[in-house]
């Protein structure tokens, strides 16, 4: 009943168009509707685009790609990035080689002797 170039329209096409994916969330509790995460993650890095311009060097880039990632997981998580490392870096040494798991920031706990610092 509405003009396929009006506004509605052009909303319609694309819902019917993409109506596969838009109902794939409701299949899947764990998906999210929207990508706001993924938005407010890459803000920051959109924002200062042209500050980071010249790093140096490419290997200057991937490692400010690798910290960028690093300190974002951290908020993210809630967790201190400094207080994360100090604690991962204490007890990697004496960890077995099959809870390294344990290590990584959604299961990460701090240890008893360094939450309180």
């Amino acid at each position: 009943m509405v003009l396929p170039k009006s506004p509605i329209g052009q909303a319609m096409a694309y819902a019917l168009s993409n109506w596969e994916a838009l109902c794939r969330y409701t299949d899947a509790g764990f998906l999210a509707i929207d990508n706001n995460a993924a938005e407010r993650a890459i803000r920051p890095i959109a924002l200062g685009r042209k500050n980071w311009l010249h790093l140096g060097s490419d290997n200057g880039g991937h490692t400010a790609a690798v910290l960028f990632t690093f300190t974002t997981t951290c908020r993210r998580h809630d967790l201190d990035p400094f207080a994360y490392l100090r604690d991962v870096f204490t007890r990697l040494p004496a960890l077995p080689a099959d809870r390294l798991d344990e290590l990584l920031p959604d299961r990460w706990q701090a240890a008893p002797s360094n939450s309180a610092s």
